[in-house]
């Protein structure tokens, strides 16, 4: 089980429900380390002033923040401290929302909430009552000196926390430039759009999507540990089609229709044999 980063409690009215807060997510990005092309020696990176070109030992580093180009304000690690949010071991639950309202761009990280071994029964009920109402506790709380706007939601009788984007962070729509509008969209069209999105209409099962890419390069590493060598692609422009819409959809169509009766053959299949 991951080890605890945050312990803590779930106010809840007058309720308190003591828990721990575990990361619910592992990146798997392949990392590289800078090397020298020549010698493969590791790159160390080095703070150097842009005024007199000498390096600066970390003790002598200050923080900045710029107002205009060239110009910043000094601002003391102290004087930042004074600011810090005050600490607290209290997810307050402040509202609830239903989970459609949020539109996903808000969400940011997840974690798993899991009790003390004497809180079960308020955590059992906490998230029965928010799985039967389908409501989301909408709440704040600080860890490491950051205050976090944040969404705790029950799934599967477990309690999940999601840190949230400040509603200033995310770009308004409106915002954007080059957004369609006005496209003249005949019925036809719309209609075989809409029987495309149906026929690749599915049932979510995360486990069978992978990082095809991640492990690729992963069989490369490998690979050339083993002293093989590796011989590069050409790379080829392929050339832009026209694309006729109505016939792209036509072909689209068919293409999903023939691979749903190849899916449910081959489970027809595995029924047969199991």
């Amino acid at each position: 089980m991951p080890r605890p980063i945050w312990t803590g409690s779930i106010s809840f009215g007058l309720v308190n429900v003591p828990i721990r807060l575990v990361t619910a997510t592992s990146a798997k990005d392949v990392r590289f380390n800078q090397l020298h092309a020549s010698d493969g020696g590791r790159i160390n990176q080095k703070r150097v002033c842009s005024v007199d070109g000498e390096e600066v030992p970390y003790e002598e580093i200050a923080k900045g923040y710029e107002m205009s180009p060239g110009q910043y304000v000094m601002i003391d690690p102290d004087e930042l401290a004074t600011l810090d949010p005050e600490a607290s071991h209290t997810i307050d639950l402040e509202e609830f929302v239903d989970l459609e309202q949020i539109d996903p761009i808000y969400f940011e990280r997840a974690y798993y909430l899991v009790p003390d071994k004497r809180a079960e029964k308020p955590y059992a009920l906490l998230a029965e009552a928010m799985t039967r109402s389908k409501k989301v506790g909408l709440a704040r709380f600080v860890m490491r000196t950051k205050q976090y706007l944040a969404a705790l939601r029950a799934k599967e009788g477990v309690l999940v926390l999601s840190t949230m984007l400040y509603d200033d962070e995310v770009t308004p729509i409106d915002k954007l430039e080059g957004v369609p509008e006005g496209v003249d969209l005949s019925d036809r069209e719309v209609a075989m759009a809409e029987q495309l999105v149906q026929s690749l209409s599915t049932e979510f099962e995360p486990a069978k999507y992978h990082d095809e890419y991640r492990q690729r390069v992963l069989d490369l590493i490998q690979a050339k540990a083993e002293g093989q060598v590796i011989a590069a692609p050409a790379v080829t422009e392929p050339a832009t089609p026209v694309v006729d819409l109505v016939a792209a959809l036509e072909a689209s169509l068919a293409a999903a229709k023939s691979k749903s009766s190849d899916g449910k053959a081959a489970k027809e299949r595995q029924k047969e044999s199991a």
